[in-house]
């Protein structure tokens, strides 16, 4: 058991003949108690202050080990993010080449079908035309028949 002030400011010690001044050891003996009553008040503000750093230092480790977590946390969530970034955008690439590809089928089929049209309406366009030169050559013949003038050299009665 560790010793005390009072322990000191107590203790009696037996006389002899020739023994020590009695005021000078007491004097002493208070300054003894005294220093060691100061140091063991510092002994307990220093184990105090030991044990606020202790705390401090658990509260600190607790804080990197929650932030540590946080930032894999972080890490492993901006990974899917990534990850899920780049199957949507593989996702619309395909969707835009399938309505690409899309697009340029309906282009090709509607040219097709306009380029037939279009051949459709040329050979409409030349039956037209040759009906109608034969019906203007034959309108022609018929003018240059000579029933024409006969029918204008005769005289019509007036009457």
């Amino acid at each position: 058991m560790p010793l005390t002030p009072m322990d000191i400011h107590n203790k009696e010690f037996t006389r002899s003949f020739r023994g020590y001044n009695e005021d000078e050891v007491n004097e002493f003996l208070d300054h003894v108690i005294k220093d060691y009553e100061a140091l063991l008040r510092e002994k307990k503000n220093l184990e105090d202050r030991v044990k606020q750093l202790e705390e401090s230092l658990a509260r600190f480790e607790n804080i990197e080990e929650s932030l540590s977590k946080s930032i894999l946390v972080a890490q492993e969530t901006a990974e899917e993010v990534k990850a899920n970034a780049r199957k949507e955008a593989q996702l619309i690439i395909k969707e835009a080449e399938k309505n690409a590809d899309r697009i340029i089928n309906e282009a090709l089929l509607r040219s097709r079908e306009i380029s037939l049209e279009l051949e459709n309406l040329q050979k409409q366009a030349a039956v037209y035309r040759a009906r109608f030169r034969s019906l203007i050559e034959a309108q022609l013949e018929m003018l240059n028949t000579d029933e024409w003038d006969k029918l204008l050299e005769e005289k019509t009665p007036v009457g």
